[in-house]
C-alpha cells in the first residue's frame, strides 16, 4: 500500500520485478523526450537574467551593526 515509506518501497520493489531493475531510468527517459520548450537552454539570456536575480536574494538575515 503506497502512501507509506514501507509501502512505497514495496511498490518500487514491485514495479523492477515487473518491468525490470531500468523501470525508473526508462519512464524519466521517456518523459524528458516528451520534453518540447527546451527549458533555459532554449533562452540563454533568460537563463542569465533569473540566475542574476537568485543570487541577489540574500538568504541570511541582516545584522544590526
Amino acid at each position: 500500500m503506497a502512501g507509506t515509506k514501507n509501502g512505497g518501497k514495496a511498490a518500487a520493489a514491485t514495479n523492477k520485478n515487473k518491468y525490470g531493475s531500468d523501470f525508473y531510468a526508462k519512464i524519466g527517459a521517456k518523459g524528458g523526450k516528451l520534453g518540447k520548450t527546451g527549458g533555459f537552454f532554449a533562452n540563454r539570456d533568460l537563463a542569465r537574467e533569473a540566475g542574476a536575480k537568485g543570487g541577489r536574494i540574500s538568504r541570511r538575515t541582516k545584522k544590526a551593526e
